[in-house]
């Protein structure tokens, strides 16, 4: 395991917080429930029939559950006062009360209701379920956090190269959510990629922008939405080290960055890369990840009010794991 993942670790033992784990007869999940509540690195959460979690976990070997919190909805005494909250979250939006007593009844938004409550810290699944089911609850319970209208996933890039980044670590967003940003847009990744960056890789984020030119070096209206989420993002955190509209080589080789944007504080050394389009950072992380070799971990949704991550359904148990140490570091931050 990589030097900052053992870091990322130690930060969730060192404050352990409340992480919920709806998929829980989900072996994958079981099995990292096991492994966290066995290394202490977060108190866990899980939601379903407690026999049926247990006896699957008798299958599996698993020696540690016992630790764990587990929650029935069908026989909890919480459901209805979730229920009632779920109803006037919603109502609004057409959501009855005989309707909100069957959605709490779904692990993934009874998990929700736990964190909207104050009850939990953070959420992971997506190992059974899809990228929309995972988002809707979270988006329709917990909502954004304040001054974020949009969700995005960063990923962490750990790289042998360690004259690029934070000494080879790189966070790279939007890859994951939101396939074709305004500029607005943009910037709020920009902001939201940067905290992850901080909270999760403890780095201090410098940021770069990145389009396909230099300052101008290029026009295109694609090269306009960058220069104008970089003023927007500088407007929503005039203390963040950001700098655009960069392309590649500028924001990570020093030589490069002195001679396209002498004087910029982030060219040559940004750590944080904001991509102008899904696409792009798709596209780019896998490259770099098969081509260069680089180690990936993510994508770590951001923009929540509270976090709340999203699994590939082809994960590992060693992803999982990875997963609830990680969104125990950005619970911390979101406190």
């Amino acid at each position: 395991m990589s030097q900052l993942m053992n870091q990322i670790i130690a930060r969730a033992k060192a404050n352990k917080q409340r992480i919920v784990l709806p998929e829980s007869l989900e072996e994958r999940t079981l099995t990292a429930a096991d492994m966290a509540l066995a290394d202490d690195i977060a108190d866990i959460i899980l939601i379903g029939n407690p026999d049926e979690i247990m006896a699957l976990g008798e299958k599996l070997n698993l020696s540690h559950l016992d630790k764990a919190t587990i929650i029935d909805p069908a026989t909890s005494d919480k459901t209805e006062e979730y229920a009632q909250l779920l109803f006037e979250l919603r109502k609004s939006k057409g959501m009855t009360i005989e309707k909100a007593r069957e959605q709490v009844l779904n692990p993934l938004y009874f998990g929700c209701l736990i964190i909207k409550s104050g009850d939990a810290d953070g959420q992971i699944s997506g190992a059974l379920s899809t990228t929309g089911d995972t988002l809707r609850p979270a988006l329709q319970i917990i909502k954004c956090a304040p001054g974020i209208t949009c969700v995005s996933g960063a990923m962490l890039m750990i790289t042998d190269k360690p004259e690029y980044g934070d000494n080879g670590i790189l966070v790279i967003g939007d890859v994951a959510v939101t396939p074709m940003p305004d500029a607005n847009q943009l910037a709020q990744i920009a902001v939201c990629t940067a905290q992850t960056a901080k909270s999760v890789a403890g780095i201090d984020p410098k940021v770069a922008m990145l389009s396909f030119s230099t300052k101008g070096s290029a026009k295109h209206e694609v090269v306009d939405k960058v220069v104008e989420a970089t003023r927007l993002a500088k407007e929503m955190a005039p203390e963040l080290a950001i700098d655009g509209e960069l392309q590649a080589d500028a924001a990570l080789v020093a030589s490069v960055g002195e001679k396209k944007c002498p004087g910029s504080p982030i060219a040559g050394h940004a750590n944080v890369l904001v991509v102008p389009c899904l696409e792009v950072g798709n596209i780019g992380y896998k490259l770099v990840q098969r081509l260069g070799g680089a180690d990936a971990i993510g994508p770590i949704l951001q923009g929540i009010a509270r976090p709340v991550n999203d699994l590939s359904r082809g994960c590992s148990v060693d992803d999982i794991y990875k997963m609830v140490a990680i969104t125990a570091c950005q619970a911390m931050d979101a406190r």
